[in-house]
């Protein structure tokens, strides 16, 4: 045998510690990890060591039923917490609620007859799949799927998979509810038997929550007849146990009071930044674009230097919004919260695939204030939950009706624009201290980021993203007049107005904890994150483009002209570059007036500008009138093979472009009206028409 030398015990050595120190980790010497220690996805989601197989899970809990949502905005991702609730509390099912992202699914093929499987998916763009749902779509929906047994498509995999599947579309946009309707069709072909008939729920008409619930009563009938579940009167039942921590100050270290994770409560934010875990960010400048006293319309530019925040001209930038005092006070006081506002809570799923919506321990005001969608809109579903917790009979028979009549719903709450505070106020004005917080967490969806195409060029500014964004508000008249503010909109006014020296910001008579959560946010700062779009510039800046963007519908072709005039500054060839544009005067709210002739110098003949006034005289004056005058320009860029972009209002102005273009295809090249629409949806497939539209 050989002598060991000097190195070798070193090696060696090494190695043992090594191997002692791996078998002994979470015994000995591991620390505990906080769960919110990483981004918020990873303390709620699949995390490391935990299954990615959904039937082990649901074997593990016991559960008979999985609801699946594939969400980008809350709203799936809440109806799906809807039907898994109710589905136990009405019918005895061990529901669980599950983000698609946070499974496999090759082994599907295993899902056993005796429990359901249901879906609730929303359409995202032009007919797209939610990010976390991309990678499901692309499995069930691809040519070569695999499943844990081997079996492709023509061995109906998924014969003994039973389902029900709702889609969340909008009629204004092209391929409505595109997903629901592709899966549905995936699942079938893969084998699977729908229980009853998809549902489709159409944000575009504003009929989202009543066709989910005229969907969900004949499925509950047919699913409980297919499954032999037996209804019973429903019974709340929490799914968040709620403990007041009269041992812990709000001022402590460890306590919440608004940081999305562990990294920015202990002030250490680190990257990756995105929709779990935003940026705070500065805004370096902000501006009134806008030249009239009643409207706002916003200029920021957000500094993402030293972020690692990256983004391409035509993406988006996701705002992190703070509810507004007086939406909270509301909400404290109208619950009998407002003397405990700042007693700390701790949070618990009572079910082991409960997900609690945001870390704790955190306070009453902290979990509303910047947790909580408690301006959002309220359900039918929701004031009948609430019912029982009424203060009086009187009051109790008045939600009972509110939640069973569906006219008389739209009158007193749908109509007026009502939160759920402000339904409960005025009800009853007695302070509603019977309502579970539990409730109202199961219930009110988490505040969600809103998102602003970005009018910026990243060619121009890498580091700094710009933002074009009015300011939102509707005022709805009556004998109780209610005015309904956007509420991320008048956060960035309040930040605008805080920047130009105004030491107590109020907007529209709202005020803002603007400098954040232990003043995190203070020196006007604003959590941020990026999201990628199919929006974009041709890789070649010789082909021409053309863009109809109205009102802030201009802000990413700002940003396209933008890198354009800098494409040609620095001596490339620039393809003609038209602009459709229109607002109401030129005097008001011509959004960014003077920069279009700095661009013209730049880019010479190959920019053209076409505005339309809508109020500029009695005779109404739209982008889709100024497309139409240029039918021959339009013509011949496009057969020169031109992109064309839409931005803004997707249920009138994008519709009406759409049809404006079929027309001048028809009658410029002789076609029949159904050619020419049969051409625009030709170039929508080739991605040659690109819309980045809102409703």
């Amino acid at each position: 045998m050989a002598q060991l030398d000097t190195l070798d015990l070193i090696v060696l050595t090494i190695l043992l510690i090594g191997t002692a120190a791996y078998f002994t980790k979470g015994t000995y010497w591991a620390v505990p990890k906080d769960p919110y220690a990483g981004s918020y996805s990873s303390a709620n989601g699949a995390k490391a060591g935990k299954t990615r197989n959904i039937l082990e899970k649901m074997d593990e809990t016991g559960k008979n039923a999985v609801v699946f949502y594939g969400s980008q905005t809350g709203t799936a991702e809440d109806y799906a917490s809807r039907l898994a609730k109710e589905g136990s509390s009405r019918f005895g099912l061990k529901a669980m609620v599950a983000d698609l992202e946070d499974y496999d699914y090759e082994n599907l093929d295993t899902f056993p007859e005796d429990k359901i499987a249901m879906f609730v998916l929303a359409t995202y763009g032009e007919g797209e799949p939610t990010d976390n749902a991309v990678d499901f779509f692309e499995f069930v929906s691809g040519e070569d799927v695999s499943f844990s047994n081997g079996g492709g498509p023509e061995d109906r995999p998924l014969g003994k998979m039973k389902f029900v599947a709702f889609g969340l579309g909008n009629n204004t946009y092209e391929h409505y509810n595109a997903m629901v309707r592709k899966v549905d069709t995936a699942l079938v072909k893969l084998g699977a038997t729908r229980i009853s008939a998809a549902g489709e729920g159409d944000d575009g008409a504003g009929t989202m929550e009543e066709d989910f619930l005229a969907w969900k009563e004949p499925m509950w009938t047919e699913l409980a007849e297919k499954m032999n579940l037996e209804e019973r009167e429903a019974v709340y039942e929490p799914v968040f146990g709620i403990t007041e921590r009269e041992d812990m100050d709000a001022n402590t270290s460890d306590v919440y009071l608004g940081e999305p994770n562990k990294n920015h409560l202990e002030g250490t934010s680190k990257g990756p930044y995105n929709s779990h875990n935003p940026y705070i960010a500065p805004i370096v400048e902000s501006r009134e674009v806008f030249t009239v006293k009643d409207r706002n319309c916003l200029h920021m530019e957000i500094d993402v230097s030293g972020s690692n925040l990256n983004y391409q001209t035509g993406d988006h930038i996701a705002v992190w919004p703070t509810n507004a005092g007086k939406e909270v006070d509301r909400f404290l006081h109208i619950l009998g919260l407002t003397e405990r506002r700042h007693m700390v809570i701790s949070v618990k799923g009572l079910d082991p695939t409960a997900k609690v919506p945001f870390p704790t321990p955190t306070t009453y005001d902290a979990a509303i204030r910047y947790h909580m969608e408690v301006c959002g809109p309220v359900s039918r579903q929701f004031v009948a939950s609430l019912a029982p917790f009424a203060p009086d009979e009187r009051s109790k028979d008045e939600m009972a009706r509110l939640g069973e009549d569906k006219e008389y719903f739209k009158e007193k709450v749908s109509s007026q624009y009502l939160n759920i505070a402000q339904v409960l106020e005025r009800v009853c004005e007695t302070p509603w201290a019977a309502v579970p917080f539990s409730i109202m967490i199961e219930s009110i969806q988490k505040l969600q980021p809103r998102y602003y195409s970005i009018s910026s060029s990243s060619l121009v500014q890498k580091t700094k993203i710009s933002i074009t964004a009015v300011v939102e508000e509707i005022k709805v008249p009556g004998l109780k007049p209610n005015i309904v503010k956007g509420v991320t909109t008048n956060y960035l006014l309040a930040l605008k107005q805080k920047q130009h020296g105004e030491p107590h910001p109020d907007p529209h008579g709202l005020t803002y904890a603007i400098t954040g959560p232990r003043n995190k946010y203070d020196g006007v700062h604003v959590p941020v994150h990026v999201r990628h779009s199919n929006f974009k510039l041709p890789s070649d800046p010789s082909k021409p483009i053309i863009m109809v963007g109205p009102g802030s519908g201009v802000a990413p072709f700002r940003g396209f002209i933008q890198e354009r005039a800098a494409q040609a500054k620095a001596g490339e060839t620039v393809g003609k570059t038209i602009l459709f544009y229109g607002c109401r005067k030129p005097t008001e709210d011509f959004l960014y007036k003077d920069e279009w002739d700095m661009y013209k110098q730049a880019l010479g003949d190959s920019f053209e500008l076409f505005t339309a006034f809508s109020r500029e005289t009695s005779q109404k004056v739209y982008v889709q009138q100024r497309l139409s005058e240029q039918a021959v320009l339009v013509n011949d860029l496009l057969q020169q093979k031109a992109n064309f972009y839409v931005c803004g209002d997707a249920s009138n102005m994008a519709r009406e472009v759409n049809t404006m273009l079929g027309q001048i295809i028809s009658q410029q090249r002789g076609l029949s009206a159904e050619k020419g629409e049969e051409v625009v949806k030709a170039m929508r497939s080739s991605n040659q028409y690109q819309e980045d539209v809102w409703s």
